[in-house]
């Protein structure tokens, strides 16, 4: 099959982490299109989640877990597992609490990096103890232009998002021998709820600065996410892709 190829994913089960809304349920739809079967976690909105769930392929489930503690990372791969183990992986959950260095409490770090780094580890550490026994995977992880270029206020979510990048990287050199490709996808300024709490003059100064002089959109994040679970980047590992407008 060849990468556009719409069913390029069938009988395969993927995790989306963080998946009912955004990014994260624009790459569930967009695997479901290609064949996946989607196990979709979300933390408290049952009601978006079960709505997602009604349009894709059967033999998908949702799963109700905080993927910040390693409970909810348990509770998420033994449903997976039990549904036929999953061979895909995109880590997508993550939140934002910003503020300045100097004024950034304990409590605030610790909940971004948790959340956005320290999930991405367990998830990690989790599916790929099944996928090197199968000996086949292939995992995304969802990082953010702000981990490569910095962002002022976002100190602890560009050192989470930046981590993952090097974490995925040292993964990926693991992992590699296994037939388990880890790779990450970079998202600049996407319309989400995320960038809608920004204040409007912020929103329109950095949409000045992009190339295509628009946000992105979540849909048009997915596909790349699809391509790199895919046949087609066989031979693609340890890499970054950017989709950020030109911006970075």
């Amino acid at each position: 099959m060849s990468a556009s190829d719409p069913v390029e994913l069938t009988g395969q089960l993927a995790i989306v982490t963080g998946s009912s809304r955004g990014i994260g349920r624009a790459i569930a739809l967009e695997l479901g299109r290609a064949g996946a079967k989607v196990v979709v976690n979300y933390l408290r909105n049952q009601e978006a989640a079960e709505l997602l769930l009604a349009e894709l392929p059967p033999g998908s489930l949702a799963v109700q877990a905080d993927v910040s503690t390693q409970e909810g990372v348990d509770r998420l791969m033994a449903a997976a597992e039990a549904a036929g183990g999953a061979s895909l992986l995109v880590n997508n959950a993550g939140v934002t609490r910003d503020g300045l260095m100097l004024r950034m409490s304990d409590e605030d770090w610790n909940e971004v990096i948790d959340t956005n780094l320290t999930s991405v580890f367990r998830m990690c550490r989790a599916a790929a103890q099944p996928m090197m026994q199968r000996r086949k995977g292939a995992i995304v992880n969802l990082t953010s232009i702000s981990g490569i270029a910095g962002n002022p206020g976002q100190c602890n979510y560009s050192a989470a998002k930046a981590g993952i990048i090097a974490f995925s990287r040292s993964m990926a050199k693991e992992l590699g021998r296994r037939n388990i490709r880890v790779n990450c996808v970079a998202p600049g300024f996407i319309d989400t709820d995320m960038t809608r709490a920004l204040p409007g003059e912020l929103v329109e100064g950095v949409q000045k600065m992009i190339p295509l002089r628009r946000l992105g959109k979540s849909e048009e994040v997915a596909p790349i996410v699809r391509f790199l679970l895919g046949p087609g980047a066989a031979y693609i590992t340890a890499q970054t892709f950017v989709v950020d407008g030109g911006l970075s």
